[in-house]
């Protein structure tokens, strides 16, 4: 099938009615399989548009696929990414309420605090770290509409890259103060250590990725407001979880971030 503006609003409703209704579906490019990356992207525009229009406001955006390893393993030569919403966020106190969601998977990442605008097609790490306020500990949970987790990457992009909820620590940190690529990450599940990784996972350092992203974000003329937060990439690969599940992760330097799933 080819795509036309119609089909624009048939796949964005199918998303956001997947989501909304906690179900999964079959993935996008199995009816569009001509899909492409940057109409994937438009498809992604219109899906936060849409939710918008249901009251949510935008207070970020999220990084994906910033592992060299995982790139490779995918065929692909650079991340993607995704918005952050206001109802995406969650506090260490309330629980994730698991019929919430369908098949959530829980990533350790390091979360900057924008402290002013910031856009263009030639940024650089340094730029970014000099419009960076706080750095902090955060927890990203994924929970694909897809499938079985099945997706092309056109199909995880048009999803906003299977993004659902957040949780952000309590310590905020000045950037300047840490190695940002050499802090350490542990992440537990249940009180088992789950995975292990560091702040180089992040395509060598999470301001190298931010800057990937607001060069991306440039040529949509789009890019980070003063007081945006950005998830940087994961630290180590996810971890499932499900209700009665507890999940931190403790940041060398930056203390922890836990959540609780009901």
């Amino acid at each position: 099938m080819t795509l036309t503006k119609g089909a624009d609003v048939e796949i964005v409703e199918y998303l956001f009615s997947a989501e909304k209704e906690v179900r999964e579906v079959i993935k996008v490019t199995n009816c569009y399989p001509d899909l492409t990356i940057e109409k994937a992207y438009d498809l992604q525009q219109q899906l936060i548009e849409r939710k918008i229009k249901e009251g949510a406001k935008h207070v970020g955006v999220k990084l994906g696929l910033t592992s060299k390893a995982k790139q490779e393993m995918m065929g692909i030569n650079e991340a993607i990414y995704g918005y952050l919403l206001n109802d995406m966020l969650s506090t260490e106190w309330e629980p994730i309420d698991s019929k919430e969601l369908i098949h959530p998977k829980a990533e350790p990442e390091i979360a900057f605090l924008i402290g002013e605008d910031l856009q263009g097609t030639n940024v650089t790490s340094e730029d970014v770290l000099k419009a960076v306020k706080y750095v902090a500990p955060a927890l990203e949970i994924i929970d694909s509409r897809y499938l079985n987790f099945k997706f092309t990457l056109p199909d995880v992009v048009a999803d906003n890259c299977s993004s659902a909820r957040f949780v952000v620590g309590s310590k905020w940190v000045k950037p300047e103060q840490l190695d940002l690529a050499s802090v350490g990450m542990v992440m537990s599940k249940n009180g088992e250590v789950a995975t292990v990784g560091a702040g180089a996972a992040v395509l060598g350092h999470p301001a190298t990725a931010v800057a990937w992203a607001v060069n991306k974000l440039g040529q949509r003329n789009e890019g980070l407001k003063k007081g945006d937060i950005v998830l940087t990439g994961a630290l180590s690969e996810a971890i499932a979880f499900e209700a009665g599940d507890s999940i931190i992760a403790q940041f060398d330097g930056l203390g922890s971030v836990s959540f609780f799933c009901k």
